[in-house]
């Protein structure tokens, strides 16, 4: 038992030489890596937050117009109170269940407020309202914020993983513990590239 220990130890005593002391181990790309991946996802954060921060003003403004569907409204503020309601910590990144459902809420977030917007052409005090105008502005620049950073979020993970699974980065992953980290999906892969649009240009079909 004891010969057995021995030779369990002496294997992974090589599996670490060799994955430390060959060519190109990989280890200090990997923090450089890493910390690219993570400065892309605080950055997604930052954009979705400031999306969030967004809604109660343009919520409050829509709602002083009359006869506004409540409904529309109500959808809003349901999809902003679930995506915040996520606990967003470090290790959401590194769970791909986790990253699904707050994919999953933003994507709701987006379906409301593009449906909220397409119907405000309808109501012509909103339309001649400045500060709503300026709303709408400051909401298409965070969508297209918003866009940039999954963008760059999905490239650096993407770089992560391809470096993760090479021949021999994967035996210094191994032994490190560095993982393959989920990524941002989408249904139509060309979609990504487009930033969300939200149309002022025809009113919504009634």
């Amino acid at each position: 038992m004891f010969s057995s220990l021995l030779k369990r130890g002496a294997i992974a005593a090589t599996l670490l030489a060799s994955a430390l002391t060959l060519s190109g181990c990989g280890y200090n790309q990997f923090q450089s890596l890493d910390e690219q991946v993570n400065a892309g996802w605080s950055e997604v954060l930052n954009q979705y937050q400031r999306r969030a921060d967004l809604i109660p003003n343009i919520v409050n403004t829509v709602k002083g117009e009359a006869n506004f569907e409540q409904e529309t409204l109500t959808k809003v503020v349901e999809a902003r109170a679930k995506a915040t309601s996520i606990q967003v910590t470090p290790e959401l990144a590194n769970d791909p269940e986790a990253m699904k459902k707050f994919q999953a809420a933003q994507g709701e977030v987006s379906s409301a407020l593009s449906r909220l917007m397409m119907i405000t052409e309808n109501y012509p005090n909103l339309k001649a309202n400045q500060g709503f105008q300026d709303l709408r502005v400051q909401l298409e620049g965070t969508e297209n914020r918003i866009t940039v950073a999954r963008n760059r979020y999905i490239k650096t993970v993407t770089e992560y993983n391809t470096h993760a699974r090479s021949f021999p980065n994967n035996l210094t992953a191994m032994v490190m513990g560095y993982k393959v980290k989920p990524n941002f999906t989408v249904e139509n892969e060309a979609a990504i590239k487009v930033a969300p649009t939200v149309s002022f240009d025809k009113p919504a079909a009634k």
